[in-house]
């Protein structure tokens, strides 16, 4: 028997380092009688909310992209600031960008952001399907052609319907990028059904092993993901000790190399 063929050799290619964080609007939440006791204060504005944004954005300059969930995009919760500009600004990140979703008068304006060492080429604003109106995917593209890198940060509903219809109108928009992450607080583990669909759909592969990131003081559900595709080999995941929030921001760190039979001449 002949002995089979060596795999084909990686062509070197660029390390990034990715980190998904659900900031809560800049709250911080240790306990589950918080969500309670402190309901007052996460719709006002406080020092203790800029404070826990300035420890975050001192860890930001440790990465390249960073997808951002429930930065408030400029409400009476968050003093009028756009955090997830303030969070650029002061970690020196020279390119980001949001999508505000539910407004909520002017005590709430939830949005997902982007904050990127890297120019994105484009950045596109989806609306997600949804009972209640109000969810999205941020879709960053960083480069042209087949090397494109896609990044879509989305933060999803509650409820496993309205998940699935999320998750298959994800799939549908990254079957046009063979080389897409997709991260972000997706609110269910990776052996849902609905999760099932999103890996049967799209080329997104489920993660080796869970990283629980929820709640933040003693995680033990995986609700937030960094998920690729295999053009992108996913180096290693970790969760940052520091709690920001309710979730433990996810951190990632993956090698844009090809396969030497998949590179183009």
């Amino acid at each position: 028997m002949n002995p089979p063929d060596p795999a084909p050799a990686a062509a070197a290619g660029p390390r990034l380092r990715l980190l998904s964080c659900n900031i809560l609007a800049g709250a911080s939440v240790q306990r589950y009688s918080e969500y309670v006791t402190r309901s007052l204060s996460a719709v006002l504005p406080g020092r203790s909310k800029l404070d826990n944004l300035d420890r975050l954005a001192a860890l930001l300059q440790q990465f390249d992209v960073i997808g951002l969930q429930e930065a408030d995009a400029g409400s009476l919760r968050s003093g009028f600031l756009n955090q997830t500009r303030y969070l650029a600004e002061a970690a020196g990140m020279p390119y980001w960008s949001h999508q505000p979703n539910r407004p909520m008068a002017r005590l709430a304006h939830s949005a997902n952001g982007l904050i990127s060492r890297l120019e994105p080429r484009a950045v596109i604003d989806y609306p997600l399907p949804s009972r209640i109106p109000g969810r999205g995917a941020l879709l960053a593209r960083f480069g042209e052609g087949d090397d494109a890198l896609a990044v879509m940060i989305a933060h999803l509903s509650l409820s496993a319907p309205a998940r699935a219809r999320q998750l298959a109108f994800i799939a549908e928009v990254l079957q046009d990028h063979p080389r897409a992450v997709l991260m972000g607080d997706l609110n269910t583990d990776a052996h849902s059904a609905e999760m099932n669909h999103l890996f049967a759909r799209s080329n997104l592969r489920p993660p080796a092993q869970p990283t629980p990131t929820f709640p933040s003081w003693k995680p033990r559900k995986a609700l937030d993901h960094i998920l690729t595709s295999p053009t992108i080999t996913l180096e290693k995941v970790w969760t940052l000790p520091q709690a920001f929030s309710d979730h433990l921001p996810l951190a990632a760190e993956v090698s844009l190399a090809m396969p030497a039979q998949g590179r183009r001449a």
